[in-house]
């Protein structure tokens, strides 16, 4: 046979196999994903859903979830780093919304200290809820979204909005309304995330004023108020949120009026607690469920603080990782509970079982309830981290679900900045912030503390990078 015919019916047969060949190369290389993490055989907890799902590989680049996929797609996906999370399970990291960094300059390195305790029980994200360091912690607050440093994403309100005399150092003093224009431009030039204001001496008018001109600008508002003032009509001018529940139970008692125009102090609740009447409180509910309103019930710091003549913290193993400068900012709330026990005067007692009492009728009444610690200086023995999850089993205790006291949580507490589109479910193009566990928190609120590992935007602290960040903070 002709060799030159030979040759040009082989290349007549090969040109079309070699054709084939590339394009099937092609294809394969396209549909082969690549991320810089995927966790493998997640079980991923659905919290709104109130499930599980199965089986379930999650895909990361950068800060965001790219995709979520059944792992039966697994060989269409390739991962930098991939971790196996067999067994485990696989839900949005907590948030604390109610902690502070505090106590003054020489306590800013021992508060910096305490940010790998978030970490190290599933905090993701917290929300600073005032003091007077500000300039650091949005030092903080950059350096972790540049993951520059290890700690959760932070939202703050920097300085608080007080009176005349305000109850904290640090303080922006609003002592008219006059002076609510020049404080939210000092928080707008910070660039803070929320208004926080507080009570110390702040007046009703100077309150209220605040929430007006804040509304107009779109900020955020939430604090503590004026005993003269009145939650309901704070939230018809705008009001999103209040810390703790003192505001809320005032208003669930017919006598709220006359003792606010006799004496509008803390004293009043003795009584306020006595007469609280619980059809004016559902009434009251459902018109803070109306205005979307949110509040920050604080049931475990309560407790705390209720015990402290009764319980030994001395020995509290997460005693160690707190500054010597933070444990005696603790004797305040040491000595006025021990002045309280000596005088008879038992009210946060009665006030905290009226709080639990409430917890479930203001959920079911569409309420956004915030699970928040009240953690950090002052507040004694209230530890960054555990406190959260401690919080989140007396809401439980309270009477809400483990799904429940999870939602006031992740999804509470990006919904406070209307960032849900971002947060509170594991799925495409959420932010990667994420907790591995071993047990199913659907299941026992409890199982929040067996945490196998926390991501913060993508980036993994396995259990033996935390328990090396632990080390390094202990005392």
């Amino acid at each position: 046979m002709n060799i030159a015919l030979v040759k040009t019916i082989t290349m007549k047969h090969f040109l079309p196999f070699l054709t084939i060949l590339l394009l099937f190369c092609s294809c394969n290389s396209k549909s082969t994903k690549e991320f810089d993490l995927i966790i493998t055989n997640a079980t991923i907890v659905d919290v709104l859903g109130n499930t599980v799902n199965q089986s379930q590989l999650i895909a990361i680049s950068n800060d965001t979830i790219r995709l979520v996929d059944n792992m039966s797609n697994l060989e269409k996906y390739k991962g930098a780093q991939v971790i196996d999370a067999a067994n485990k399970f696989v839900m949005p990291g907590l948030w604390d919304n109610h902690v502070h960094f505090r106590g003054g300059d020489t306590l800013i390195e021992e508060n910096k200290k305490l940010l790998p305790l978030f970490l190290a029980f599933g905090i993701t994200n917290v929300r600073d809820a005032g003091g007077d360091i500000t300039p650091s912690v949005l030092q903080w607050k950059e350096l972790i979204a540049k993951k520059e440093i290890d700690g959760p994403t932070i939202f703050t309100s920097g300085p608080k909005l007080d009176g005349s005399k305000p109850a904290w150092p640090g303080s922006i003093i609003v002592e008219s309304t006059k002076d609510v224009t020049s404080a939210l431009d000092s928080l707008e030039n910070l660039e803070v995330d929320y208004v926080k204001m507080y009570d110390g001496s702040l007046t009703k008018e100077a309150f209220y004023e605040i929430i007006k001109q804040a509304e107009k600008r779109g900020l955020k508002t939430t604090g503590h108020m004026p005993l003269s003032a009145d939650i309901l009509t704070a939230t018809e001018f705008g009001l999103d949120g209040t810390e703790h529940m003192y505001y809320v139970i005032k208003s669930t008692s017919p006598l709220a009026d006359s003792l606010t125009q006799i004496n509008p102090t803390y004293g009043m609740f003795p009584q306020i607690v006595e007469s609280y009447d619980p059809k004016i409180a559902d009434s009251v509910f459902k018109q803070l469920a109306e205005k979307n309103a949110y509040i920050t019930p604080t049931l475990y710091i309560g407790t705390v603080l209720s015990e402290l003549t009764e319980v030994d913290h001395q020995e509290d193993s997460l005693l160690n990782y707190i500054g010597l400068g933070i444990q005696k900012t603790y004797q305040g709330r040491i000595e006025t509970a021990q002045k309280a026990k000596s005088q008879g005067n038992n009210s946060r007692s009665q006030l905290g079982e009226l709080t639990k009492d409430m917890i479930v009728p203001l959920y079911n009444s569409g309420v956004n309830l915030l699970a928040g610690s009240d953690s950090g200086a002052f507040n004694s023995f209230v530890y960054p981290g555990e406190s959260l999850l401690l919080e989140l089993q007396s809401l439980v205790a309270a009477g809400l679900s483990p799904q429940q006291a999870l939602i006031t949580s992740i999804v509470n507490g990006p919904k406070f900045f209307g960032l849900g589109k971002f947060y509170g479910s594991i799925a495409e193009n959420k932010v990667a912030n994420i907790v591995i566990l071993e047990k199913n928190p659907l299941e026992d609120i409890k199982n929040l503390i067996n945490i196998r590992a926390t991501i913060i935007k993508g980036k993994v602290y396995d259990k033996k990078v935390l328990n090396t960040m632990l080390k390094s903070i202990k005392k």
